[in-house]
């Protein structure tokens, strides 16, 4: 190389870099989620609190569920019918149709003996607990839930619905 060869000012130098992304964007290794062998868990969040259902929602997504949200009982029972939940997450203080009477319809349906149902409800005295023992919830949750609770049961339910649907693997 000739002194010429490393003057900037000269036309034949070309200096090519590529700026360093910004720290906010920079490549820091992502998360890299292996493919599952089956569908993703179908979650139905019901909850007249639009905060609190859509919130639960996309957490769900988030960590790999398909997931659906209503704010009302009547709501959710139209979209079972077309999602066929395996997992519902209600709300038991609800207008209308409460999440008890709701969870009664569910497990009354066709497949709801199968469905794992979480009351999630800010009574936690042994009243409340006797009234959603009694509607067929398997898991009764006081509010506020923390949220790697509820994703850890659904995980475990999971895990466990595909063992039987798999027969047992």
């Amino acid at each position: 190389m000739t002194p010429r060869d490393h003057n900037p000012t000269s036309p034949d130098f070309d200096v090519t870099t590529t700026p360093a992304p910004p720290p906010a964007l920079a490549d820091a290794g992502g998360l890299v989620l292996a493919p599952l062998p089956y569908a993703p868990l179908r979650v139905l969040c019901v909850d007249d609190n639009r905060d609190a259902a859509d919130s639960l929602g996309s957490l769900l997504r988030l960590v790999g569920f398909e997931a659906r949200v209503c704010h009302d009982a009547a709501t959710a029972l139209t979209v079972a019918a077309g999602f066929v939940p395996e997992a519902c997450v209600l709300d038991i203080t609800m207008p209308g149709m409460d999440g008890c009477e709701l969870a009664e319809s569910f497990r009354g349906g066709r497949g709801g003996e199968a469905l794992f149902l979480v009351a999630v409800t800010a009574h936690g005295d042994p009243e409340a607990v006797a009234r959603t023992t009694a509607a067929g919830f398997d898991l009764h949750l006081v509010k506020p839930v923390a949220p790697q609770t509820l994703i850890d049961f659904l995980f475990g339910f999971e895990r466990r619905h595909r063992q039987v649907v798999r027969g047992g693997e």
